[in-house]
């Protein structure tokens, strides 16, 4: 009797490192990619972090990517409405930046050329390249309150 079992990782283009986005603790990742499409994701051996192993969510971290029940559109409520409507992606992705620029032009100090009129909060699972892309970009806005979540 023959079984042509296969591992799902057999056929990947690539293997992607990356980390896993639940908690602080920053657990490395595999991620299996075929022909553009997530294949599977598993613990990184390789990371002195975790050393390959995983938690059950962060086992799970292949359903929260191609998950059916992964929601695919936003959620938005207007200010003292009851219901909530369904918008595209791209026009609540506007919404944020006309929002986020008119905060920022209403409360602009252009003598210290800053704005004190909102924050960042970064998540502890962001690694060094995000956090320091977002850090480029409050700062280009002048916003001065940054911080992040793994150094509180």
């Amino acid at each position: 009797m023959s079984l042509n079992i296969v591992p799902r990782t057999r056929f990947a283009d690539e293997v992607v490192r990356s980390v896993c986005p639940y908690c602080a603790v920053g657990c490395g990742l595999l991620v299996f990619v075929e022909k553009g499409r997530i294949t599977n994701i598993e613990g990184d051996p390789e990371s002195p972090i975790s050393q390959g192993c995983l938690c059950p969510k962060g086992c799970a971290t292949f359903e929260l990517v191609t998950g059916s029940h992964r929601e695919r559109k936003v959620l938005y409520r207007k200010p003292r409405a009851t219901e909530w409507q369904t918008l595209p992606l791209e026009t609540a992705m506007d919404m944020v930046a006309e929002r986020l620029k008119k905060t920022r032009d209403e409360n602009w100090d252009a003598e210290n050329r800053r704005t004190m009129s909102m924050a960042h909060l970064g998540g502890a699972t962001l690694d060094n390249e995000e956090n320091y892309l977002i850090k480029k970009l409050f700062t280009a806005l002048g916003i001065v309150q940054i911080e992040n979540q793994a150094r509180i």
